[in-house]
């Protein structure tokens, strides 16, 4: 019996032939046991053992429940711990987290993962100091904390969170990489820190919020405006778009930043979503965002010296964070604070302190939170306090706006403030003193007369329905941006922000109205009649010849802000004397769109391709908010791969594609404005062309007999050429009935080259393209043919009807008595 356990033990042992089997682990159980001290001679058998246990675990977890007895019972998850406290090579403890990482990740059967999770060894191997100077050591462990997330639940939330000793090491040790300079680590700390967020778990909410929120929060905030200190770097140093790729990069990381935000907020923790709205509002949103958008633009009440003591950035990349900020938040809190602020807020109100409701118990620039600033100590250092104070008494201290966590029956009062605008008497009177500072700062009446005109004169008298943007340096900022004289650079991101708050659900109704930036009022009689004339301003200055300096995309913006502001989906609330002025701005774009036709072939080709092009990619505010590009000055070059519509015209061939695009920009707008359907584009309905197989009745027509012989040698045909307005058309007798012909080939005419034949002057050489979907495929020709005529007469006579018959067809459809353009 000795002898047989030596045996079992001993080194005649050998490896079994099936390797997915209960004796294979014994065997390896045996090859941990032997090689307990790692040493450069077993090295590369421990790697192939770990490897080897990972892939017998996943077989037996869906084949042979007695696998995972046989690994419980001699507890080899000790024997990694072992491994791990040795100082043993970076390949060993890839390949362990790597085999850890295998096992959890296909782990099926949940009695399988309770009981690898029951001995709190995971636990051990997470607090273990790795060598994360390595990144592959760092790669492999980060993935394996995220794969331990995914398995978190009610149920296996007790394995990783200790109530008696406050201790969460999963979650503490993954946050502290939250600002790793490797992205891909980055993502997954998010990912693992939502992945513990969802689960209901009350004892472990309240550990994350009175332990770790604070410090998590405050920091991630510092991170991320650190973040948006490095953009707005970017953009005033790379004057040449020679930096695009790393302000790309930039970019997509402070969307990446907000979408996580969002989806925090967007789980419905309370205790925790006051919090993180704390941070953002008081640590970056208002002091960082906001407070930047009076700077370079001479609107606001500091002075030099005192702007300079405050940490910000420039008024465009503030605009263009802020439109990104309200496209993509929703939580009532965060943004109809946020809007308060720009309608109705100031430096002052920005300076004032506002509700400590952070748990931060610190002075912060003479006792105002509200500030850009760094947190006293690192994360990692606040994690080891934590640590360090687990299992001691929480001293209680009260906290407005938050619940008392030893006391669960106190409950939870956030309140969002009420528009500034109205918050006293003596500030609206304030305001009435500075209402005629400046020329922005006159009085804008919202009053609409969409009535009869005796109404309108008892409105005009009793209605005084007034808004100024005196102590207003915000809002006043963002209305200054929309001015084009020099460029659309900066109207472009203020058409941007006021669409995105105008479209944001999350903020309160009663606040976009005051400012009269909605069209969701039951009976709206009313809107901002300051911002409708400078969106017309816009679209008056898009249409003169000699001014290129807006773009399409500012220009779309600025009929999509105004329709926003103005049209419900029944009606329109424009005044006849803004409509009369956007009519006036679509006749201007008549006229300029005329200048640009020189009657060549291509112009109708441009026509219909713009047409196509803005019916089938649409603008989309919020992927239009991603482009980095956007935030580089305004160029003109088509080199730097910027889309046409976002930057100036390069060349004649390109202002006339301007021209167009301006001109169907501009018609559409007054088909919405005026709640009509458009009837005469596309210039080609699918519904009146011709097909082959089609009979047509040709009598009284213009045919001209000719013999078609294809280039790829095919057989030769007896056709009848014919034209419409829109193609050629080649048919043959009906036999069935006189006067009538059966298509036999139909090609568009805008698409056709005609040569002559230098040695046959009864000879055409014909090439009918097809359309082109898009306009980096090639050209494919539907025929090409020698066309062979009765005599040279019919010959001239084809060549001048297929060489006029695209110029005469462009100047009729788009110009002509019944054209689009009269």
């Amino acid at each position: 019996m000795f002898g047989k356990q030596k045996n079992w033990f001993g080194s005649s042992y050998s490896k079994p032939k099936n390797v997915h089997s209960l004796e294979n682990l014994r065997y390896l159980h045996h090859v941990l046991m032997k090689n307990a001290v790692v040493t450069d001679s077993n090295r590369s058998l421990l790697v192939e053992t770990l490897r080897a246990i990972s892939e017998i675990l996943i077989w037996g977890d869906q084949n042979d429940s007695s696998v995972f007895d046989f690994f419980l019972e001699k507890n080899m998850l000790v024997y990694f711990l072992k491994i791990l406290r040795q100082k043993t090579s970076r390949y060993i403890c890839v390949q362990l987290l790597q085999t850890l990482n295998i096992l959890f990740e296909n782990i099926r059967n949940e009695t399988s993962l309770y009981y690898l999770l029951s001995n709190n060894h995971v636990n051990s191997i997470i607090v273990h100091k790795f060598d994360f100077s390595d990144e592959e050591v760092l790669a492999y462990y980060i993935s394996f904390l995220k794969t331990l997330s995914l398995k978190l639940n009610s149920h296996t939330i007790h394995f990783f969170y200790n109530e008696h000793t406050n201790d969460f090491a999963l979650y503490t040790e993954a946050i502290k990489f939250f600002n790793h300079s490797e992205s891909m680590v980055r993502i997954a700390v998010r990912t693992l820190t939502l992945n513990v967020y969802k689960v209901d778990d009350e004892a472990m909410q309240t550990y994350i919020r009175n332990k770790t929120a604070v410090p998590y929060f405050s920091n991630l905030v510092w991170f991320i405006g650190n973040h948006v200190l490095n953009l707005d770097n970017c953009v005033r140093n790379d004057v040449d778009h020679q930096s695009k790729d790393r302000l790309s990069t930039l970019v997509a990381e402070h969307l990446d930043h907000l979408h996580y935000v969002n989806d925090i907020l967007s789980l419905g923790i309370v205790r925790l979503n006051d919090v993180l709205t704390d941070h953002l509002l008081n640590r970056l949103f208002i002091p960082l965002y906001v407070d930047s958008l009076t700077r370079n633009n001479g609107v606001g009440s500091l002075d030099s010296k005192q702007q300079d003591n405050h940490t910000h950035i420039s008024s465009v990349v503030s605009l263009f964070l802020l439109s990104q900020v309200f496209l993509i938040l929703k939580h009532e809190p965060i943004v109809s604070t946020l809007a308060d602020i720009i309608f109705n807020g100031n430096e002052d109100t920005v300076a004032q302190q506002p509700t400590d409701i952070s748990g931060i118990e610190c002075e912060i620039l003479n006792g105002k939170l509200r500030a850009f600033v760094a947190p006293e100590i690192s994360l990692e250092q606040s994690m080891e306090k934590v640590r360090e104070s687990a299992g001691t008494p929480i001293q209680s201290r009260r906290r407005p706006n938050y619940r008392d966590v030893d006391s669960p029956t106190e409950k939870i009062e956030y309140s969002i403030p009420e528009p500034m605008g109205s918050s006293s008497h003596s500030d609206s009177k304030d305001t009435d003193e500075k209402s005629d500072t400046t020329d922005s700062n006159q009085p804008v009446s919202l009053v609409v007369n969409n009535c009869t005109d005796e109404e309108k004169s008892l409105a005009a008298v009793t209605s005084k329905t007034e808004m100024t943007l005196a102590n207003r340096p915000y809002l006043a900022s963002i209305f200054t941006a929309l001015k084009c004289a020099d460029s659309d650079y900066s109207a472009l991101f203020s058409l941007c922000l006021l669409y995105a708050i105008g479209s944001n659900q999350g903020i309160k109704r009663s606040l976009l109205e005051s400012v009269c930036l909605t069209n969701q009022s039951e009976n709206k009689q009313y809107y901002n009649m300051m911002l409708i004339e400078k969106l017309i301003t816009v679209m008056s200055q898009a249409c003169q010849y000699s001014n290129t300096k807006i773009r399409p995309v500012t220009l779309e913006m600025s009929t999509l802000l105004l329709e926003q502001l103005v049209c419900s989906d029944v009606h329109c609330y424009l005044q006849d004397m803004h409509l009369a002025c956007i009519e006036g701005a679509k006749e201007e774009s008549n006229l300029m769109l005329r200048n640009f036709y020189k009657g060549d072939e291509l112009f109708l080709d441009m026509f219909e391709d713009e047409y196509q092009s803005m019916k089938s990619r649409p603008l989309n505010v919020e992927y239009l908010m991603m482009d980095s590009s956007l935030l580089l000055p305004p160029t003109a070059t088509p080199m730097t791969g910027i889309d046409f519509i976002k930057r100036l015209p390069s060349g004649e061939l390109e202002r006339s594609r301007r021209a167009i695009r301006v001109f169907f920009l501009l018609r559409n707008h007054s088909l919405k404005l005026r709640k009509l359907q458009e009837t005469q584009l596309p210039l080609t309905k699918k519904q009146e062309l011709i097909l082959i197989g089609d009979k047509l009745d040709l009598n009284n027509s213009d045919l001209i007999a000719c013999s078609v012989l294809p280039k790829d040698k095919g057989q030769r045909q007896r056709r009848f050429l014919v034209m419409d307005s829109y193609q050629v058309i080649l048919v043959e007798p009906d036999v069935k009935r006189l006067g009538w012909g059966v298509v036999k080939f139909v090609g568009p005419l805008q698409d056709v080259e005609v040569q002559g034949d230098k040695d046959d002057s009864r000879s055409l050489h014909v090439t009918i393209h097809k359309r082109l979907i898009s306009s980096h495929a090639k050209p494919f020709p539907l025929l090409a043919a020698r066309f062979i005529f009765d005599d040279h007469i019919r010959c001239m006579a084809a060549k001048q009807r297929l060489l006029k018959g695209t110029v005469n067809q462009t100047f009729t459809i788009i110009f002509g008595k019944n054209g689009i353009m009269t």
